[in-house]
């Protein structure tokens, strides 16, 4: 298991290294949205991943409540083919989230 870190790249950057899953996602992780709040404008960097499962995509659907609920505006890039399958098997993949990488 790799530890869940999200790095700040600066100007709303950031990146998001290590496993999205059950084990490395823990309540602080979940409360902790404070780096949503940096700007109007949010691109979280998928590529440094190891693995996911549920969890992760349950986590990235928080953030796009969150940040719709604060007329923040999130992207996602780099979605692993794991985390894009899991969006499909729910539904999500219809959502502009999950249909195009920026």
């Amino acid at each position: 298991m790799s530890k869940l870190t999200i790095i700040d790249q600066g100007a709303g950057q950031f990146v998001v290294d290590g496993d999205l899953t059950f084990a490395s996602i823990d309540k602080k992780t979940v409360k902790s949205f404070d780096f949503l709040n940096t700007g109007k404008l949010i691109t979280i960097d998928l590529s440094r991943v190891v693995c996911t499962d549920s969890a992760g995509l349950a986590l990235m659907i928080e953030w796009i409540k969150y940040t719709r609920q604060h007329r923040i505006q999130l992207h996602f890039r780099n979605i692993p083919d794991q985390l894009r399958n899991l969006a499909k098997l729910s539904g999500f993949d219809s959502s502009s989230y999950f249909a195009t990488a920026v």
